[in-house]
Parts: C-alpha cells; structure tokens; sequence
C-alpha cells in the first residue's frame, strides 16, 4: 500500500465509523464493552469513536503527513496499548501505519473489545491491512517500540524495551489556568476537561491553578452539570473512599457531594479529587508550570497567557498534531 492508498483506507474508515455512529449502534455493542470495562460507558465510548472520526477526514490526513518525508520502510514497530480510556492506543496505530511500516500490536485487555472492532472494520476495507496489523502477546522480533503506561510500568518497559529506538510514556495529566473572571458557561465547559472519561485520561484536567483568595463557589456550583457522575459505581466508590481518608484523617478539603477538591503541589490527582494551587503572579504561575512540565500533558485556559494551553473544554478534542508527552511520534517513525 502507497501513501495515497493508505491515507484513503482510514478517510474511508472515518466514513464508515460516521455512518455506523449516525445510525447509532445497537445497545448490544455498548453492553459488550462496557461489560469489559465499566469506565467504558456509552458517553465515552462515542466521544473517543468522535474524535478518531474527526482525525480520519482525508483532508486531515493529508495536511499531517505532508509535515513528514513519509519513506515506504515497512519495519516493524512494537505498540503497547494502555487501556486506560476507550482506543486510546489508535493514535499510535494510525501513526505507524501511515508513515508505512508494520504495527506489531499488545492489545490492552481492557480495551481489546473497541481496538479488535476498529482491526477489523480496517481489514473489511482493505485485506492488505492483515498484513500491516499483527497482534501479538508478546513483542518480539520488531525494529521500534512505543510503549504507554504509568510511572511504575515505564520502569520496566525502560529496562526491557533498552535495547530499541523507543517512545516510551509515563504518568502526565492536564491542568486548568482560572483567574477568577470566568463565567459559569466557562466553568461548565471546564467540566467536561474534568469528568470526560471520569478523569482517566492524561487530557482531563486534575490540578488547578487558581490566584491566591480565589472563591470557589462559582466554581463548585458550575460543575454541578456532572452531578450524574455517581450513578457510575466505580467512581462513587472512588469518592466515598478518598472522602472518608480526608475524614478520618482531618485533611483539609472542599466538597460538594460528588468531587473533592484538595490544595495540593502534585499534579495527578486520585480520581473524584482535583488538586489546586494558589498563585500570586503571572511569574509565579510561569516558574510553577515549569516546574511540573515533565507532568502536564495539556493546560486549558481563557487567561492571556505566554505559555501553551488550549480554551475551556478543548482538553479532550486534540488535534492529529497534539501528540502525547509532547514527543512526535511521526518524526520518530520517519527518521528510524
């Protein structure tokens, strides 16, 4: 497969995906996944299948790769999948096979059910796929690795994978600049940087960065849009459990029935708890951020600020180009 034949099959698939999502799928589908993990709930599984919708538009497409001297290499590239929100591992995918080489694929077990259906929708289009995609239990025999997982797996994934030209991600997560000036509209659109996937995802915003006497009633009363939040099982637990160690342990917190938010310098919050921290400048703001870059994935912001960061709401909506940890994984691929 050529360039131009490659980048058709996934504009094609994008339209497929469309169609199919349009139509809306039978409870069947929903139910399977779920079934397989319950963070994966209908509203999140249609907002990862939107966006990868979004990143197969053939005009997209077309714009990315023209960046890249894009060589037909075929090598093989081993790609760890995490699990963490749905196909979160299909940026990848997509990346290796459009810069021509071969994705030699560890399916996460708790998102195989999403990742074999995108495989085989590929495969439909195209036969030539199957021999592109190899799934396998363990990664052997391959030329590259990129490897996704929290701090801890990171280590080992170092030390095993040392011996290949590697990407390999560690824990980061997402932050929200706020000045005080933003209206309950903003705020609500915060939210859904918050509480898309239930805060899995290295895109959700856990840490806050907020002028010093900021109030945050505004700010608790706007995220009141997520209140259905503890209908999920899972993350009810999550935040009966943090809430009763900041309890019994008297630390010190704000609640407002479903999210607990915590002063705190760490950037990765437990699930159902947002940090924050006071600044007292814009200076102050810039030495903290930089401070925890190796950290943040992405800042959101209405705030003029000199450093990168995406409007209110936009955290979950990156672009072909926002590539995780910041490390562009096309530039790797081409220049192997």
């Amino acid at each position: 497969m050529n360039i131009k034949e490659r980048i058709s099959a996934f504009a094609q698939l994008g339209n497929k995906l469309k169609k199919i999502m349009d139509q809306e799928p039978d409870e069947d589908f929903f139910i399977s996944i779920k079934s397989q993990n319950p963070w994966f709930t209908e509203d999140n599984v249609k907002l990862a299948l939107h966006n990868i919708i979004n990143y197969l538009k053939e005009d997209h497409l077309s714009n990315w790769v023209g960046n890249y001297n894009i060589k037909e290499q075929n090598k093989k590239i081993g790609i760890v999948m995490a699990g963490n929100i749905p196909l979160v591992g299909f940026h990848d995918l997509l990346a290796v096979i459009i810069s021509g080489n071969i994705a030699v694929i560890k399916i996460s077990s708790q998102d195989s059910f999403l990742m074999h259906f995108i495989i085989s929708e590929l495969n439909s289009l195209d036969n030539r796929f199957k021999e592109k995609i190899i799934i396998k239990d363990q990664l052997k025999d391959i030329d590259a690795i990129i490897a996704t997982g929290s701090d801890n797996t990171s280590r080992y994934f170092e030390y095993y994978f040392s011996k290949y030209p590697n990407i390999i991600r560690k824990n980061r997560t997402s932050a929200a600049i706020l000045d005080g000036s933003e209206t309950k509209e903003d705020l609500q659109k915060l939210s859904d940087d918050i509480f898309s996937y239930f805060g899995l995802g290295c895109r959700n915003v856990s840490k806050l960065f907020v002028p010093n006497e900021y109030n945050f009633v505004s700010f608790l009363e706007a995220m009141s849009k997520y209140q259905y939040i503890t209908y999920n099982h899972k993350y009810s637990n999550n935040y009966d459990y943090n809430k009763s160690i900041y309890l019994v342990n008297g630390v010190k917190h704000l609640d407002n029935g479903f999210l607990l938010l915590k002063e705190d310098h760490n950037m990765v919050s437990p699930i159902s708890v947002l940090f924050f921290e006071y600044y007292s400048s814009d200076e102050n703001l810039l030495e903290i951020t930089n401070r925890q870059k190796d950290k943040i994935q992405c800042i959101v912001s209405k705030k003029q600020l000199t450093i990168d960061h995406k409007p209110l709401g936009d955290a979950q909506y990156p672009k072909l180009w926002d590539y995780a940890d910041g490390v562009d994984t096309m530039r790797f691929l081409t220049e192997l």
